[in-house]
């Protein structure tokens, strides 16, 4: 939907109360309730902001018309949403991943995640799992569903560069009340899959359905099938069996920075920066992934030894003495298995381990950096904020959003 012309707005810094401001997101989703927590962290952060969240936002949208609000940030995968927004004088920021009704054209500012990076983030950890074989399960094409489109050509696209096979699929059923249907198809395409698999799924959600149905073929995870999803939802993740890996598109600082969006447009400041691309804080690995499916022992042992020390960085003449081959056979042999370098690998792992202590636990960043093998704290900022654009304080306090 295009916006109507826009109207000379009051700044919200002359209003006598707290900025009014309808957060139109579907809070059963688990994308959609990140974001919300993003937002809201901002709103304590930065103001007193009162915040209208409803549960069902396709069935209790506030009458705009008559609604006294300030600003709107919403998610554009509804129709009746974008046709209730259609024309408003007020600031209004889109967020989603990037389809639906929002019109490209619309000079309404839109913070949407990086489809790509995710796509590319997932065969790179599958890869370093040492699968030949690759496979993407995502949603069948619909308007609202292009993010599933574009992570799985990334997806494919990273399998290409390694000459590995890769089996794209989205089937004809995407929705749980029709279970049985779509399970029988998940159950069909696998069944058919060269095993053993590294299968990324477009969503946790989508994860999940794959994993009954290797569940219900008797196909063993990680085994015999290798499955991670995006969102990084604990609620799917923890509760699945085996606890799912998954890839935490950063939803919450989608959530934050539209927050960031909307305030500025509410004081009655300029915004030049139409289109916010946010990245992908990386992947959180977990047991639906922690295999290693390669012949080669040597590097099975190297990917070993990384994973169990991932704070200190490692020789590459050591780790070769210690297998018993040369640094350049091991090298060589390290890249064609994984798809990366020892010294890239070492640099993953120990990302996602400092990562975890930052977002998991209580520890002040000193003492994390400490813990992580960082000579300083100011040396694991600046490897934090190389790997993910944010510095380690900012990570904890956006990824800790509610």
């Amino acid at each position: 939907m295009k916006d109507a012309p826009s109207t000379r707005l009051t700044p919200r810094a002359s209003l006598a109360e707290p900025p009014l401001v309808a957060v139109i997101l579907d809070a059963a989703r688990p994308y959609d309730r990140l974001i919300i927590g993003g937002v809201a962290h901002y709103a304590r952060e930065h103001g007193r902001w009162s915040l209208y969240v409803e549960e069902d936002p396709l069935e209790k949208l506030p009458d705009l018309k008559r609604w006294h609000g300030q600003g709107i940030i919403a998610n554009f995968d509804d129709r009746k949403v974008a046709a209730a927004i259609h024309g408003l004088k007020i600031p209004v920021v889109g967020v989603g991943g990037g389809y639906g009704w929002y019109d490209e054209a619309s000079r309404i500012p839109y913070v949407y995640t990086d489809n790509e990076a995710i796509g590319r983030l997932g065969a790179e950890h599958l890869l370093a799992c040492g699968f030949e074989q690759l496979a993407f399960c995502g949603y069948p094409k619909s308007t609202i569903a292009g993010w599933s489109s574009e992570r799985a050509d990334a997806f494919r696209s990273a399998a290409d560069r390694r000459g590995r096979p890769c089996d794209v699929f989205t089937g004809r059923v995407g929705m749980a009340r029709r279970w049985e249907e779509m399970q029988a198809e998940l159950r069909d395409w696998l069944a058919n899959l060269s095993k053993p698999v590294g299968l990324m799924a477009c969503n946790d959600v989508r994860a999940r359905h794959v994993l009954e149905a290797c569940r219900g073929e008797g196909f063993r995870v990680p085994h015999d099938v290798a499955v991670i999803g995006v969102d990084n939802d604990e609620m799917i993740c923890d509760l699945t069996d085996p606890p799912l890996s998954s890839i935490d598109q950063s939803a919450r600082r989608i959530g934050y920075e539209a927050a960031a969006l909307l305030d500025k447009l509410m004081l009655g400041a300029a915004v030049a920066e139409r289109r916010v691309v946010v990245p992908p804080i990386g992947v959180v690995a977990r047991a639906s992934t922690d295999t290693l499916a390669t012949d080669d022992a040597e590097v099975v042992q190297t990917l070993q030894a990384l994973r169990t020390d991932p704070w200190h960085k490692p020789r590459a003449d050591d780790l070769a003495a210690a297998v018993g081959v040369s640094r350049s056979s091991l090298e060589h042999r390290f890249r064609a298995a994984v798809g990366r370098s020892i010294h890239e690998e070492h640099v993953r792992l120990r990302l996602a381990a400092t990562r975890k202590l930052i977002v998991e636990t209580d520890l002040p960043l000193k003492a994390v950096a400490m813990r992580a093998g960082f000579p300083s704290l100011q040396y694991m900022t600046t490897f934090v904020r190389r790997h993910t654009g944010v510095t380690p304080a900012r990570l904890r306090a956006v990824e800790r959003a509610r």
